[in-house]
């Protein structure tokens, strides 16, 4: 079983810059591809980013590249999206998700096993 805690989301200006955090439980985190995905009032489920777990390959949303960047440290189990430069449109509910044993991109939310429970990030115009 893998448990995953999502914080650091909140009120923003636009313009301004968050950074969530993902804390995992478990011994598999360094071996899971983890992603993020978001959830705006009324959309879809929304892909953003996903890192492999050696951290050597990454890939994003074309909404978000070049302003967020997804980054995990394996020691501190933990896996990091920072967003600069967010826009009102950014304003969603955040989860992160990992898929064990597998060192691939997946930007599919059926391809993961686990799922926090999200932290709300509100972007302000």
């Amino acid at each position: 079983q893998v448990q995953l805690v999502e914080s650091g989301g909140g009120l923003v200006q636009a313009g301004g810059s968050l950074r969530l955090s993902c804390a995992a439980s478990g011994r598999t985190f360094s071996t899971s591809t983890m992603g993020w995905f978001r959830q705006a009032p009324g959309n879809e489920l929304e892909f953003v980013a996903t890192i492999t777990w050696s951290g050597g390959n990454t890939y994003y949303a074309d909404s978000v590249k070049g302003r967020f960047t997804i980054s995990r440290d394996n020691a501190k189990n933990t896996v990091y999206l920072e967003m600069n430069s967010l826009k009102p449109e950014d304003t969603a509910v955040y989860y992160c998700a990992a898929r064990r044993f597998l060192e691939s991109v997946l930007t599919g939310a059926d391809q993961y096993d686990y799922w926090g429970q999200g932290t709300q990030v509100t972007v302000s115009s």
